[in-house]
């Protein structure tokens, strides 16, 4: 992240234009997140509903890693990307969730220009990282049901590793370029921000040069790294239910099947809400609406993710009671 904090942020002015043209005033490292500065006395009872989910995402995400670490049996690929996504959830939540909660607790919500830079790429980093450890998990999913003989010899641990570092470093390497592409921009005009987070949208509206570059750059890294896996994980999904479909027994197709239905749920919800989210009409007139709509997709997800994998994972619930007992007889 230390890329971020380049000669071209520090420099970066942004000018805020006030009503009249001679009041000009030139702000030269803060912006305004206004946010949910409209619930007034309201966001203390914001304040407390999010303190509480982060606590419990945090909470929920630390466990399902700490269980893959300390349980031998777990050790397999497929967990292993289950932890990266843990891990995930964490610096997601994390690169927002705290900053709000301090910003619903005071009047002046701001953030510096470089903060911003780094949680815009934070933010969309993981978004993007994300997107390709469930094309790879869903690849994982696929190569143990279609070719369960081959599986140890496809996915080894260093197979493993070097898909998962490669769906960090390529996230990473991408969205540092685009996020100091954009911050690269003059600047101009109002300095407040009409959201709750830094987000590629509003901060292109503030620049006052051609940002068509940007944009057309901006759709084709969405369209590569959200569809692309996307359509990754249904060609993976149909080989399986292909394979599942040929097995003789009910008993066996339901049993082969569980054992990818937690990564089905995780993606349906993970692109169910972002579907959400870009099919509800963007209007001036509904601000209110849309960081309403941002907030439940940042929250949900991140808290629900591990309670899926643990609540519908008989291996991960095994390892979780074993672990109670090893604890209490310990303590006993």
């Amino acid at each position: 992240m230390s890329s971020i904090d380049s000669p071209t942020l520090r420099e970066l002015r942004v000018t805020h234009s006030a009503r009249t043209p001679d009041e000009n005033q030139t702000i030269s490292d803060v912006l305004i997140l206004v946010g949910f500065s409209y619930l007034n006395k309201l966001q203390i009872l914001l304040f407390l509903l999010l303190l509480v989910i982060y606590l419990a995402t945090l909470m929920w995400n630390l466990l399902v890693i700490l269980l893959i670490k300390l349980s031998p049996s777990l050790h397999t690929p497929m967990y292993f990307f289950l932890v990266n996504l843990s891990f995930l959830d964490i610096c997601f939540t994390t690169s927002m969730v705290p900053q709000l909660l301090v910003h619903l607790l005071v009047e002046e919500k701001t953030i510096s220009i470089v903060g911003c830079a780094a949680q815009m790429c934070v933010i969309t980093t993981m978004g993007m990282t994300e997107c390709c450890l469930l094309a790879v998990m869903a690849y994982d999913r696929y190569v143990a049901i279609c070719h369960p003989l081959h599986y140890t010899t496809i996915m080894s641990s260093r197979v493993s590793a070097l898909l998962a570092g490669a769906s960090w470093f390529i996230s990473i390497s991408v969205e540092i370029a685009q996020t100091t592409w954009t911050f690269s921009l003059p600047f101009c005009g109002s300095n407040r921000i009409h959201h709750f987070f830094c987000n590629f949208p509003p901060v292109l509206e503030m620049a006052c040069a051609d940002t068509s570059k940007n944009v057309v750059v901006g759709l084709t890294v969405t369209v590569v790294f959200i569809l692309g896996p996307f359509l990754l994980i249904v060609l993976s999904y149909v080989r399986i239910v292909s394979t599942i479909l040929k097995l003789p027994s009910a008993e066996g197709r339901s049993k082969v099947f569980s054992t990818c239905s937690s990564h089905l749920m995780v993606v349906t919800l993970f692109y169910g809400t972002a579907l959400i989210t870009f099919l509800v009409p963007k209007s001036s007139a509904s601000l209110e609406r849309d960081q309403v709509i941002s907030l439940l997709n940042i929250i949900v997800a991140p808290m629900l993710n591990p309670i899926i994998y643990t609540l519908r994972n008989k291996e991960v619930k095994g390892a979780l009671r074993r672990a109670v007992e090893k604890s209490l007889f310990h303590t006993a």
